[in-house]
């Protein structure tokens, strides 16, 4: 198939293009490198663009015939969203809205969105399945779950089927160590504690160690990104197939604490991590572990890569090859 990556520069969009190629697909990947880089996206073609611009989405649908389009390309900080709301919407609402628009007109009629498990809100039960209420309490939740409902929507009016697939917390590196995670500034927890154990950071900030939970520290669902990509090349088989649109939950179904990840990664690495105890953060659950079970039997996914130690010995390969070269 010929695949459309919107935001195929950044880390979870780079390891797709990566993903996609390898399974013999053509693909173009779009990106305006406000958060990506050109040097991750390791084949296919590329494009410089805007999803802001609907003359830019025009001039793409016009030139290329693309049986699909994945969309990687929100803004994805939860402070920020809090801050600077309207950064958000424009962008993860907005812009995506004038992406399916373009796909509309251009008749291209498969879609795979980015979601996040920030849609569910504070959880009512864990683990968290399909079922459970969404209430997002930031605007990056609530900018992702109006995609999802504006996707619900144009299905039912102009026939657009899609797939979200909602991360729990995408962690890890590619195998080969080629690409790897690298967000400026950095809000996930592993690279964070991985850049603590190489000396690039001082120690590992831990917010709260009063949660209701073994040891006081949040409980959060890894998931290895090449399992993430490993779902997203089974929802486009899906869409490929006539299945009807969807939304999942992609998770493995276990959690650890922020000190059980620290521990391991002292483990893995061989170095001492230093940790400063912070006070709670506002609208940090105590714990997000995911129900995968509809991927599982509907795609047939099954996470492969996402143990504890494989995410953290492939984010510290990724560390130490591309950080302290």
């Amino acid at each position: 198939m010929d695949i459309l990556v919107v935001g195929g520069a950044g880390y979870i969009g780079s390891h797709m293009v990566k993903s996609l190629l390898a399974a013999d697909h053509a693909v173009t990947t779009f990106d305006n490198l406000s958060k990506g880089y050109r040097d991750a996206v390791v084949g296919g073609k590329f494009i410089e663009g805007d999803l802001a611009s609907r003359e830019q989405l025009d001039r793409l649908f016009e030139t290329c015939a693309f049986d699909a389009v994945m969309h990687f390309a929100s803004f994805i900080e939860v402070g920020e969203s809090v801050r600077a709301p309207a950064r958000y919407y424009r962008n993860n609402f907005s812009n995506t809205q004038n992406l399916l628009d373009a796909m509309i007109e251009h008749e291209v009629g498969h879609f795979i969105f980015s979601s996040t498990a920030a849609i569910f809100g504070e959880p009512r039960y864990t683990p968290i399945d399909e079922d459970h209420p969404r209430q997002p309490i930031n605007p990056y939740g609530k900018s992702k779950y109006m995609v999802e409902q504006m996707l619900e929507d144009y299905d039912r009016a102009y026939g657009l089927r899609s797939v979200s697939l909602r991360y729990f917390n995408a962690a890890g590196a590619d195998i080969d160590g080629e690409l790897g995670e690298r967000h400026v500034p950095e809000t996930h927890l592993i690279p964070l504690v991985l850049q603590a154990a190489s000396g690039r950071r001082e120690a590992i900030s831990v917010f709260g160690a009063d949660y209701d939970t073994p040891d006081g520290t949040c409980v959060r669902d890894y998931i290895h990104v090449q399992d993430l990509c490993d779902a997203h090349l089974l929802a486009l088989e899906h869409l490929r197939a006539s299945g009807n649109s969807s939304q999942f939950n992609l998770g493995n179904g276990q959690g650890f604490s922020v000190r059980q990840v620290i521990d391991r990664a002292r483990e893995v690495t061989g170095r001492e991590i230093s940790m400063n105890a912070e006070r709670r953060r506002d609208g940090d659950p105590a714990v997000l572990v995911a129900d995968a079970e509809k991927a599982r039997r509907e795609l047939g996914w099954q996470p492969g890569v996402s143990s504890l130690d494989n995410i953290i010995e492939t984010a510290w390969n990724w560390e130490r090859s591309f950080f302290l070269q």
